[in-house]
């Protein structure tokens, strides 16, 4: 009996024992098991960030693959964009004087011609200063843009001194852009309103796209204009040329004699200035004295001599009744 008792403690006090030690086994297993069945419940759909708190890794990963598709997307945008071309409208004005402007005018256009330019005006004067001739030729060409420089050094060597020069130069490229832009835009546009002419079930809807296709259609046109406006100007340049005879000193310019010379003439040439012009005043008048001031007169006259003699009349009459 009492090997029975001590068999029964025995037993007990080892249940106790295994029950503490596997406690501990059995925790640690529930608490991985509802880790485990936690992590599928704290994810939401492919592609969603996480929501619990272990979710930063997931937000890095998505930001890093966001910011990768916009390194990807700017490569793509300079690979396909063009370097721009700046467009700059250059003009030139260059005052020449040489003894022969005929022979200027003949180098001046095989210049412009060797360049690939041509000759836009040429023209060609002739005056008098004191007696003196001088002849003078006007001239505006055309180069491209790339050889202005060469060709302008080029046409400073026709003459023999530069007595006025000028260069000037405007960037529109901005203006450029800007229009090549609407030109697209507007393009679109026509393109849409072509669709909805396609699609439109009524003659007055189809009249009234027309309308509007109209309108843009003639803005295309007035953009294309321009542009073609502005590439042409930024294309070619022009330069506009000026030659001139040299100035003749007299060697007798100078001293007392030659400006009493000079007074008298300049006296003499005013006052047949101011008789010339007395003549023309007098040439003027004359229509307006004959046919406005000579018949008004005259019928002012009439009316005179008219009250004047009713005048007399009525004093012959008074002096008749007075002698009664």
């Amino acid at each position: 009996m009492k090997n029975l008792v001590l068999v029964t403690v025995v037993s007990m006090i080892a249940l106790v024992f295994t029950g503490c030690l596997g406690a501990p086994k059995r925790s640690e297993t529930s608490q991985d098991r509802s880790v485990a069945n936690a992590k599928p419940s704290s994810m939401q759909k492919e592609g969603e960030p996480i929501a619990d708190g272990n979710s930063k890794g997931g937000r890095g990963a998505q930001e890093k693959k966001q910011k990768v598709s916009l390194d990807k997307a700017d490569q793509s945008q300079n690979a396909t964009e063009k370097p721009i071309t700046r467009k700059i409208i250059r003009n030139a004005n260059i005052q020449l004087e040489t003894s022969a402007p005929d022979e200027g005018q003949k180098k001046i256009t095989a210049i412009a011609e060797s360049k690939k330019g041509f000759v836009v005006t040429s023209r060609k004067t002739s005056s008098d200063i004191r007696n003196r001739s001088r002849e003078t030729v006007s001239m505006t060409i055309r180069i491209p843009a790339a050889v202005f420089n060469e060709s302008l050094e080029e046409i400073r060597k026709t003459g023999s001194r530069v007595l006025d020069e000028s260069v000037t130069g405007r960037d529109v490229t901005e203006e450029f852009i800007d229009i090549t832009a609407r030109l697209k835009t507007k393009k679109a546009l026509e393109q849409q309103f072509l669709e909805i002419m396609k699609r439109s079930k009524s003659v007055q809807d189809a009249l009234n796209v027309q309308r509007q296709l109209a309108n843009v259609r003639g803005e295309i046109e007035r953009i294309e204009g321009r542009k073609r406006f502005l590439e042409n100007q930024a294309s070619l340049s022009t330069i506009k040329i000026t030659l001139q005879t040299p100035t003749a000193i007299s060697a007798s310019s100078t001293g007392f004699f030659y400006e009493l010379k000079e007074a008298i003439s300049d006296g003499f040439e005013g006052a047949l200035t101011f008789i010339l012009y007395l003549v023309r005043i007098l040439i003027a008048i004359i229509p307006f004295l004959l046919f406005i001031v000579l018949p008004v007169f005259l019928v002012l006259r009439y009316l005179w001599k008219k009250y004047m003699a009713k005048r007399a009349a009525r004093k012959i009459i008074e002096e008749e009744l007075e002698g009664e």
